[in-house]
């Protein structure tokens, strides 16, 4: 890297989402000087051929900051929808009938096509249908091997290919879409670092993605499904992030539901040791309007509180009037929040009790050694990137310097709490080890004469997930000193 940045003095991170306000090389550059940690390209919107300038512009900003960047590609995932109407739209009566079935013909009041096989496959009696984003709720009376009969429970203007949504049943449908395989693969060739899966429904839809992705990038669950939340901990297991997708959550669920379950999520992938990010509508107002509201801050805020990773700009960042006042304004919550004398003790809430491995003890005592000695920040050596997210886990006082070789690593951490990511070369000795952690301290303005910093590491040195050396070190100050 051709010059050291310092880190964010915040510890949360923020990921922006790119689109029509916000692609230009330039709007980028002043998002991530704003305070955007990583960047969001919304797969559902746009061809892949617009997405390799605007992933180009986000790496050209490594060689103008001195820092990796984070790309995250998120898939569309399947789109359930109702046809088309013979006028275009339609008034659902409440207490009407309405009929869902195979047949092509333009829709009315009555009845209207549903090209979805799988919805008649998984459709039992009482099951509710959500239209719209849940505008309109109908309830399934009787059904058939190509009908489905519904009493319209909340009525409303149905428009042609409105989408639709199936809170009670599991449906024997894919994650992946032919779309989602094809933009994941050209996600893959471009050297995004995390990909996001759109419409899980339980654990083994990962797998394909996981399978397809190949270890080319980190995989990401979108927790947007009530039967996801039923075996959260079984999907948490099976990839490297989630993401609380409060919108789909609360289409599909009574929005009172949802902030306890994001509570759950969030504890869950804290506990498992997964980044986790908080999204949708977290300062929505600002599409329109400079400044948010004040229950939009207080919800970034609960989100900072509760130790999330990062905390997500939607439309805000890709569509609205103010996206770089939005990225300022969520970096100036989390600042503030952070500051909170109290914010250390409500982070840790959460209880992170090591798994029995030396890694993990390790990382627990790094955290309670920093506090003990007064260290000013934890430096550890990485290949994979486990022993930086194991620190990160127990959510320590001070900052993460993560130092690795592996570039494909050190972009990865822009999800990472805590976490200031160096792509460096490898060390091959103790020494080597101590000095160049000394040096990254001072020269990425972590630490100066005097300070103390703890280094953890695996000896022997390029052996990933070998976790074993925790070393308490001060900074005499000169040791940038004979370096070319």
């Amino acid at each position: 890297m051709s010059k050291a940045m310092h880190p964010r003095s915040r510890k949360v991170r923020v990921l922006a989402t790119l689109g029509p306000a916000s692609n230009s090389p330039e709007m980028i550059a002043a998002l991530h000087a704003a305070g955007a940690d990583a960047f969001r390209i919304n797969m559902s919107h746009g061809d892949q051929e617009s997405k390799i300038p605007v992933i180009e512009a986000i790496r050209a900003l490594e060689k103008t900051t001195g820092r990796p960047t984070t790309i995250l590609a998120d898939l569309q995932g399947p789109k359930l929808r109702v046809g088309k109407f013979a006028d275009g739209k339609v008034l659902l009566e409440t207490g009407a009938t309405f009929r869902l079935d195979r047949d092509k013909t333009p829709g009315d009041a009555t009845r209207v096509e549903l090209p979805h096989r799988e919805i008649f496959e998984a459709v039992t009696e009482g099951a509710r249908l959500l239209l719209d984003d849940g505008k309109m709720v109908l309830r399934v009376t009787r059904y058939g091997m190509d009908w489905i009969e519904t009493r319209v429970e909340v009525g409303g203007t149905l428009s042609n290919s409105k989408g639709l949504n199936v809170p009670d049943m599991i449906l024997p449908l894919a994650a992946l879409t032919e779309k989602d395989r094809s933009d994941l693969a050209f996600a893959v060739e471009q050297k995004v670092d995390w990909i996001a899966l759109s419409f899980v429904q339980r654990p083994e839809d990962l797998a394909e993605a996981r399978r397809l992705i190949g270890g080319g990038a980190a995989l990401l669950a979108k927790i947007e499904k009530p039967s996801a939340v039923t075996r959260i901990e079984e999907i948490v297991e099976a990839c490297d992030g989630v993401m609380v997708a409060r919108g789909d959550l609360g289409v599909e669920l009574p929005p009172q539901s949802v902030p306890p379950l994001q509570k759950r999520i969030v504890e869950t992938a804290r506990r498992m040791g997964r980044p986790v990010i908080v999204a949708t509508q977290m300062l929505e107002s600002m599409i329109t309007s400079p400044s948010p509201t004040r229950a939009e801050v207080s919800d970034v805020a609960t989100a900072v509180y509760d130790g999330a990773d990062a905390i997500m700009l939607s439309a805000e960042s890709a569509a609205g009037q103010w996206p770089i006042e939005s990225v300022t304004m969520m970096d100036a919550i989390a600042d503030s929040v952070e500051r909170d004398p109290a914010h250390g003790d409500r982070v840790h809430f959460t209880v992170t009790r090591p798994d029995p491995t030396t890694a993990d003890a390790l990382a627990e005592a790094a955290k309670s050694i920093a506090a003990t000695v007064s260290a000013v920040a934890i430096i550890c050596f990485t290949m994979s990137g486990s022993t930086a997210r194991r620190i990160a886990r127990e959510r320590p006082s001070v900052p993460i310097l993560v130092l690795t070789p592996k570039l494909e690593t050190a972009r990865r951490m822009g999800l990472l709490w805590g976490t200031h990511a160096v792509h460096t070369r490898d060390v091959d000795s103790f020494e080597d080890m101590v000095a160049k952690a000394k040096r990254m301290a001072l020269r990425h303005g972590i630490a100066k004469a005097g300070d103390r910093v703890i280094v953890c590491a695996g000896v022997p040195f390029g052996t990933p997930g070998s976790t074993n050396v925790l070393h308490v070190v001060r900074i005499l100050g000169d040791e940038l000193k004979n370096r070319g």
